[in-house]
């Protein structure tokens, strides 16, 4: 693009006569060039087609039974005393060579014959669908965006304008075939060239991912990138349903509870101009209506069986045609009219905020506040974090490198009036009470929920790998011993993993709580004079070799966790009296995850969060960087999650002093 006036320049211009010239000239170069540069509908032209290795990929393996119950097994031996433990280990014993033989070969069956997708698809979408409880604290997570690095360009309006034009340009590039395939390079010399690349798209798509394998390539699967868009989870009693419609062209705003809709995309499925996008979201963001006294969006916070009622009531009373807008939006813009304070504040706003400016249903809404902090929430039924983060990765680097508005752009004049539709409810005195009683419980429930956070700043990953010990384990280490030196207990533990390595994989645990933390935590919190320095520098490197070999069989598909629900699963839907193995008290108790964990890094990325999965656990949200350590953990009064963060600050001075050659204190 020809180089923008100055921002200098254009106050001095402002005096010119000849201002309203240059401005009209300026806008038609801007329409010439912006029409004239088809390059600008998409984010980049990759060689190899988007889904040129879903064919190909391997299919999720389902474990070997007895591999299964052996790491079931010792995933409970920490949590359990001799006693509990005999109880739990005969009672698997059991399953393993009676009823869970049998729902093995059964569910290996039932996956011989469904070879299009994985064994986990079906009963995980139905799991997520299936719940009844609010989206909002339980399911729905958010990760927000760094700001960018030009600070004028967060400025809410410019930083909106650029999120919503970068999203249709990955969208249109994601659905011309355009978008490079998501692939974890193992060697990327080898295979993250332009010459791999041009190879590989003249292999057939059905033998592909081989030829990505021989170069230590690994396609991941992204059959779930179409629901990004235009898509909306609906209520239903009993079971949820997800809802796509690709012909939307429009986008949902939401600013003070109000609902606005205009197009993004022309009839041809052009991204509209920006400049006029722009000026379209100044239209809302001066719009002086005040917040409506019922507004709608609160009812996507709700119980999913009392939302499903209130939605048939919104239908029986002429809504349905403004539902349906707001379903098939090719997804929610969020303005806020504040400013956020620090880090907890935005932690607050992105992962609930006040409840009536939020379509929780929608399966990604961006949210922009006052001060131009940008976050990503999402549903989580459709898909996991690894579609998002690509997403949001390509966004952020799109708006930071190629913005298509600028601060000091001027909005073309067009008439916003009436290009911009606010959504008009028909409300009774039954529906209002629904979203007072929603509004009531989304108060009461957010209230109770505190997040903290926490830097430790004398280390990180680089001195963790010189040290030759895996970030994650030690960081997973500092939470099992930041959780004894403050409960003194071991208790069940969640960490996630994708399995996107696979076709229609999704995610497994890992279980990061083993008898290897467990020995090591101890000597460090209740035993630190007994034991040398090398003798707890040797039980770092036991707890981080056991921990690479869980995330290691995780990915690879060879956890336990999800082979177990699977075999559960086959048991209900096939009526059958639920094994013993899982009414044992141990299986609830190693389900109930009161650390539940979750590790992101990226260019792209602040700070992610979500609140516990249990009343009394904690959500744990980390990040390893080169020289420091992050943590934004989310708790219920149950916990005191400051006291936690202080015991894992505490546990990371202690293993980085041991890492020093240092003696504990």
């Amino acid at each position: 693009m020809a180089k923008l006036l100055s921002a200098q320049c254009v106050a001095s211009l402002r005096k010119s006569e000849h201002l309203v010239h240059l401005r009209a000239a300026a806008v038609h170069a801007e329409q010439r060039r912006y029409s004239s540069r088809t390059a600008s509908e998409y984010l980049h032209r990759s060689v190899v087609p988007s889904m040129h290795y879903q064919k190909s990929l391997p299919r999720l393996p389902i474990p070997k039974l007895e591999d299964t119950v052996r790491r079931y097994l010792a995933a409970q031996r920490p949590l359990l005393d001799d006693q509990q433990f005999r109880t739990t280990e005969k009672l698997a014993q059991d399953f393993q060579n009676g009823v869970g033989k049998q729902l093995h070969e059964e569910l290996t069956a039932q996956d011989k014959n469904n070879k299009h997708t994985s064994y986990i698809s079906g009963p995980w979408f139905d799991m997520y669908l299936s719940a009844r409880d609010p989206v909002v604290l339980n399911f729905n997570p958010f990760m927000s965006f760094n700001p960018d690095p030009k600070v004028e360009y967060n400025d809410q309006l410019v930083r909106a304008t650029n999120v919503v034009c970068s999203a249709v340009r990955f969208m249109k590039t994601l659905r011309a075939g355009l978008l490079e395939p998501e692939v974890f390079h193992l060697n990327p010399a080898k295979s993250d060239t332009d010459g791999f690349k041009k190879l590989i798209s003249w292999v057939p798509s059905s033998l592909s991912w081989y030829g990505a394998y021989m170069v230590n390539a690994y396609p991941l699967d992204m059959s779930q990138y179409f629901r990004l868009f235009n898509s909306t989870r609906i209520p239903r009693r009993g079971r949820d349903e997800l809802f796509t419609d690709e012909k939307g062209r429009h986008l949902l705003v939401m600013r003070k509870g109000n609902m606005y809709v205009f197009d993004i995309m022309d009839r041809d499925g052009n991204l509209v101009r920006p400049a006029e996008i722009q000026s379209h979201l100044k239209y809302i963001l001066s719009d002086p209506t005040p917040a409506p006294a019922f507004p709608l969006g609160v009812l996507t916070s709700e119980n999913r069986d009392v939302w499903a009622g209130l939605r048939d009531k919104l239908v029986a009373a002429g809504n349905a045609e403004d539902l349906r807008v707001a379903d098939s939006a090719l997804f929610c813009l969020c303005l806020d009219d504040e400013s956020m304070k620090d880090h907890i504040h935005i932690s607050h706003n992105m992962l609930h905020g006040d409840g009536c400016n939020r379509w929780y249903d929608k399966s990604f809404s961006v949210i922009l506040t006052k001060d131009g902090e940008a976050a990503i929430n999402f549903e989580h039924s459709w898909g996991d974090g690894v579609a998002v983060l690509r997403f949001q990765n390509e966004i952020f680097k799109d708006t930071t490198e190629k913005p298509l508005v600028h601060p000091g752009s001027a909005a073309t004049a067009v008439d916003s009036a009436s290009a911009v539709r606010k959504l008009q409810f028909k409300l009774d005195a039954e529906l209002e009470n629904g979203i007072r009683k929603a509004k009531e419980n989304f108060d009461s429930a957010v209230s109770k929920l505190t997040i903290h956070a926490m830097e430790f700043k004398k280390g990180g990953k680089e001195q963790l790998k010189k040290s030759k010990l895996s970030p994650d384990a030690i960081a997973q280490l500092a939470f099992q011993m930041g959780f004894l030196r403050q409960y003194g207990q071991t208790v069940a533990t969640y960490e996630s993993c994708s399995t996107a390595a696979f076709k229609h994989g999704r995610t497994e645990t890992i279980r990061p709580a083993t008898a290897h933390t467990k020995r090591c935590a101890h000597a460090f919190v209740r035993e630190p004079g007994q034991h040398s320095v090398e003798q707890l520098k040797a039980m770092l490197h036991e707890c981080s070799k056991y921990h690479g070999q869980l995330t290691k069989e995780a990915a690879m598909g060879q956890g336990f966790d999800r082979h177990l629900f699977a075999m559960r699963y086959m048991a209900n839907s096939k009526g059958q009296a639920l094994p013993d193995l899982y009414a044992d008290p141990a299986y609830a108790a190693i389900n109930h995850n009161i650390l539940s964990t979750s590790t992101l890094t990226s260019p792209a990325v602040n700070l992610g969060g979500f609140a516990p999965v249990v009343p009394d656990g904690f959500g744990v949200g980390y990040g390893v960087h080169d020289d420091w350590i992050g943590c934004n953990v989310s708790s219920y009064p149950v916990r005191n999650v400051h006291e936690f963060l202080q015991c894992v600050h505490k546990s990371l001075e202690d293993i980085f002093t041991v890492l020093e050659g240092r003696p504990l204190s």
